[in-house]
């Protein structure tokens, strides 16, 4: 399977997903892309995922299903007035010939889910490289519990986040351990990516672990005093 990332507003990530001429799209904030994407390759549209409801992951589904009105939409119950299968936590479908099974990974938003495919992770704003997304709910806790699932993955599964914010999130682990050899190291391999256009991301549940200062979070407090300070960064 081949995964591209579709560029979306300032810095977001629209991810499509590729099979025997099929595609499945992940959190289509905006339609033009994602539809030029299909049909310069020539591709029949098998799904759409969406991992919470927020504009820039939502705001281009309708277009879309204007082209494609027969597509159906997975999305958490927040989603409900988009999505056709509305999704829970430990819901399993087959799409591309591949199992993928839901996991709720609320905080950023109240129904925030993931979609974990076979060695894949598409986690919306849950988490990002370096980082993890606002704590916009206020709360705290749900969201640690959600990156403790993220820590229980498999180390080579790849993540897929929808957001290019890797820089920033490690000029603040960066600035927060900066006797980190690790940190330091990825801070310069992912400015100079940057520097040249390139996206940081897919990461790897692995090298989030040596690199996330939120998955290293020991608890509840630690990581709301850690996400305080980065919303103030």
């Amino acid at each position: 399977m081949q995964i591209s990332a579709v560029k979306a507003f300032s810095d977001n990530y629209i991810w499509v997903m590729e099979k025997d001429g099929q595609a499945v799209v992940v959190d289509p904030g905006e339609a033009k892309g994602v539809l030029d994407h299909i049909r310069n390759k020539d591709l029949q549209l098998a799904a759409i995922l969406l991992t919470h409801e927020h504009s820039d992951h939502v705001g281009g589904v309708k277009e879309v299903l204007e082209a494609y009105p027969e597509t159906p939409v997975y999305g958490p119950v927040e989603t409900a007035e988009l999505a056709s299968q509305v999704v829970a936590e430990g819901d399993r479908f087959s799409l591309l010939g591949e199992v993928f099974t839901v996991m709720k990974t609320a905080g950023h938003s109240k129904e925030h889910v993931s979609f974990l495919g076979e060695g894949v992770l598409f986690c919306g704003d849950a988490l990002f490289s370096g980082g993890c997304g606002r704590v916009f709910t206020g709360d705290y806790e749900a969201q640690f519990e959600a990156l403790q699932q993220f820590k229980s993955l498999p180390e080579e599964v790849t993540v897929y986040a929808g957001h290019e914010y890797t820089q920033t999130n490690l000029r603040f682990a960066h600035g927060e351990r900066p006797e980190d050899s690790l940190i330091e190291e990825a801070l310069k391999q992912v400015s100079d990516k940057r520097e040249q256009g390139i996206p940081t991301l897919p990461s790897t549940i692995g090298k989030e672990k040596q690199i996330n200062l939120f998955l290293q979070a020991e608890t509840v407090e630690a990581f709301k005093d850690l996400r305080d300070k980065r919303d103030h960064f």
